[in-house]
């Protein structure tokens, strides 16, 4: 059987793609990220996201290019060092530029969705132990209240907090990321606070709105996690790091009640507070002896993480199950620096979604652009657009055109696989 085949996209699943704006505004010193980069060995190349792709002043051309490649959904980040650059001081010029590029976007037609906190803090708030503190939750509403009462006018779709659980597990277990600690129950803590803020701005925006229409949610990592061999301690192993990883802490800020593992109880009654399922997908773990391990034969991408197309519908189809709500991919892509299978990585995982017929509204490619990615710096491409960064010229991809096309066609068609898809493979990163 041929490996690749024509297939159409559901009648109600839009395209798009999203970024965040830590990486890629640049020119931003004032943010936990900026200060992280300038201790030599926090970023792999030693950049910083001082540089970035200077969107802050090339957001027109960016929006042009979005515009010219038929997106009509994206995803995008308020940077809250811009918005308060001191405690309880905003910055009106800040957001009246946010303003100013929400505007433009809408006038080529594109929908923008709100990321209110994406792995970043401001300066100020990092050094009061940001979410491991009780004290966050009416710092981050305040926050929250400020930016949703600017947008108010021009927004419909929101997302309160991006990744909680990859944000505590690299800051607060690995220490790979800011703040760089190490404490599993710092960790435990981090989530309960994060799940708190979460339900609190969630009733929040929909007070502001009141009868308006508004759709709020979270976008949380959700990963496949398999026992590597048969033995059964390992599949219970698989089982736990779920649980604590992504099941816990989703149950905690859907449903308000808190997962054991965070408190007890339900501290802002019983409630739903999502209205979507956002999911962002990129791999699959295999776990031995309670550790994540790399398994031969198996594809991957260019920083070795494993491509499982078969997980995002696994995944969709639990999480719809348990929540039973429009399911919106908040992210998906891969790292491809030669752009040799980001099309196949494309076709592969759509496929999964029209395949399934669930009831998935949205798609957000990760990225669009090449940005700084957090503690790979700028050597890990995943964007639909390259960028030099050096002259900060913007270049659309292979890949980034078949997008293109398939958002034009909603289709796959026989054409488009001879044109992006023949011949491509997984093969070289196995």
């Amino acid at each position: 059987m041929d490996r690749f085949l024509p297939f159409s996209l559901p009648d109600g699943l839009q395209l798009g793609c999203a970024t965040a704006a830590t990486q890629i505004e640049g020119g931003d010193r004032n943010n936990s990220w900026y200060a992280w980069s300038q201790i030599p060995g926090h970023v792999r190349d030693g950049s910083s996201p001082f540089r970035a792709n200077q969107h802050w002043t090339l957001f027109e051309e960016d929006l042009r290019l979005m515009s010219d490649m038929g997106i009509k959904q994206y995803r995008l980040g308020i940077e809250w060092s811009r918005i308060e650059p001191s405690e309880g001081v905003f910055d009106d010029e800040s957001m009246e530029h946010y303003r100013s590029e929400i505007i433009r976007m809408q006038s080529y037609g594109i929908q923008p969705l709100i990321t209110l906190h994406h792995f970043s803090n401001p300066i100020w708030f990092e050094e009061k132990g940001a979410f491991e503190n009780k004290s966050c939750i009416p710092v981050f509403r305040r926050y929250s209240a400020y930016v949703v009462n600017h947008l108010k006018d021009l927004c419909t779709d929101y997302v309160t907090i991006n990744e909680p659980n990859v944000y505590a597990v690299a800051g607060y277990l690995y220490a790979m990321w800011p703040p760089g600690k190490k404490s599993f129950f710092t960790y435990l803590r981090v989530m309960k606070y994060m799940s708190l803020c979460h339900l609190h701005a969630y009733r929040d925006i929909h007070a502001v709105y009141g009868t308006q229409p508004v759709r709020v949610g979270f976008a949380n990592h959700m990963r496949v996690f398999a026992p590597a061999g048969k033995n059964p301690l390992d599949a219970a192993a698989a089982r736990f790091m779920a649980y604590v990883f992504q099941d816990a802490i989703t149950k905690s800020m859907s449903t308000g009640c808190l997962s054991p593992i965070f408190g007890l109880g339900r501290p802002l009654g019983k409630g739903r507070f999502y209205d979507y399922i956002g999911i962002n997908y990129y791999s699959r773990s295999f776990i031995h002896n309670f550790s994540e391990i790399s398994l031969p034969g198996h594809p991957k991408n260019d920083l070795g993480w494993d491509i499982y197309p078969e997980g995002l519908s696994f995944l969709c189809k639990k999480f719809y199950q348990k929540y039973h709500a429009p399911i919106w991919i908040t992210e998906n892509g891969t790292c491809d620096k030669e752009d040799t299978f980001r099309s196949a990585f494309i076709y592969d995982h759509l496929k999964q979604i029209a395949d399934e017929e669930l009831p998935v509204e949205r798609y957000y490619h990760w990225t669009f652009i090449d940005n700084f990615e957090w503690a790979e710096g700028e050597d890990a491409p995943f964007g639909l657009v390259s960028c030099n960064f050096e002259t900060q010229e913007r270049k659309v991809r292979r890949s980034g055109t078949f997008y293109s096309e398939l958002i034009r066609q909603r289709k796959v068609t026989s054409e488009m696989i001879e044109k992006y898809l023949r011949g491509t493979s997984y093969g070289n990163h196995a």
